[in-house]
């Protein structure tokens, strides 16, 4: 393919404005380079967490299946990273978590019977739910020690690609037509920089937060070079109002820093450790984010999320906002 697309786009251009071939097969080779190759088509969901803050309900039911509207959370995060190129979705899970694999499997039984029913909505809405070209593999930790040893589980699917980090928790609601960690990609594929996505957060609650380290703040779907995360700083101490979202786009190499990662904080294993390490000898960079987040982990952010949703329903939003109306809320 890389051949055929090559050699079409020579002839064009050798044609067109005469440029000298040598020079074009340097340009294209590059082009093309970036484009196939350097495309983030992997994404790590961290999934093994036990949801603390979710309990009781999350006893029984992982706090990713808690359905926001009429699909479980996690669902919106797979479509997230399925709309940026992803192509390949890694959960990584606990014994306990069967039911989010199940979800991204196919039900042949409940397929036949929706067919034999006639139920033809319900049955492309329960077959599309991951197109066919993106597949969802699943690793296990088998121990409980943090994000950075999560997403070091994931080393052996990862391979030597360079990768996205999703936390399942967060839902990033798109304000335009491209998603925000589309546009991250992007910059990396120019850069090569790592990503890691923020938002503002009002000064009095950077307490609650990781804050980014930065010169100043970027304008909102734009990226910057940062020196570091400080974890909860003390109001009025903080050295931005950006806070880490949940969302990273990280080299390959980062997999061998992790391995190096002594425990930290919590006597876990810290991804921003990790980055830390990686900011000796790369830039990492800060991208502002254009849409809205809801942290689905917390009951509150939870709640916000279906009504958020709920409201932007293509079936039930109408009769959503009567409701709501209704209640005059």
């Amino acid at each position: 393919m890389k051949e055929s697309m090559l050699q079409g786009m020579l002839g064009h251009l050798y044609l067109k404005v005469m440029i000298p071939k040598k020079i074009l097969i340097l340009l294209l080779s590059k082009f093309l380079y970036l484009e196939i190759f350097l495309m983030i088509k992997k994404a790590v969901l961290p999934v093994a967490g036990l949801g603390t803050r979710f309990l009781p309900a999350s006893k029984s039911i992982p706090k990713e299946m808690v359905t926001v509207v009429d699909r479980p959370a996690i669902e919106y995060v797979v479509r997230e990273a399925v709309e940026a190129g992803i192509e390949q979705i890694i959960l990584v899970t606990h014994s306990s978590k069967a039911s989010i694999e199940n979800y991204f499997d196919r039900n042949f039984e409940l397929e036949t019977t929706l067919e034999q029913k006639k139920k033809f909505d319900l049955l492309a809405e329960i077959t599309q739910i991951v197109p066919e070209h993106v597949s969802v593999v699943s690793v296990r930790q088998p121990q409980p020690l943090g994000l950075g040893h999560a997403v070091l589980c994931a080393k052996s699917v990862v391979g030597q690609d360079d990768f996205a980090v999703l936390l399942p928790d967060v839902l990033v609601k798109d304000s335009s037509g491209q998603n925000d960690l589309s546009r991250m990609i992007s910059r990396y594929n120019s850069s090569q920089a790592a990503q890691i996505m923020v938002e503002a957060v009002p000064d009095h609650l950077v307490d609650q937060y990781g804050i980014v380290d930065v010169k100043h703040s970027p304008n909102e779907g734009e990226s910057i070079a940062m020196q570091g995360i400080v974890e909860k700083p003390a109001v009025g101490s903080a050295p931005s109002n950006l806070s880490v979202v949940g969302r990273y786009v990280l080299p390959a190499k980062i997999m061998q820093l992790l391995e190096n990662t002594p425990k930290g904080a919590g006597n876990e294993i810290q991804l921003t450790d990790a980055i830390a390490m990686l900011q000796d000898t790369d830039i990492v960079e800060a991208y502002r984010m254009q849409g809205q987040t809801f942290d689905c982990g917390s009951k509150i952010g939870y709640l916000k999320a279906v009504l958020h949703y709920g409201i932007e329903h293509p079936k039930l939003g109408n009769d959503f906002k009567q409701l709501i109306q209704e209640l005059k809320l």
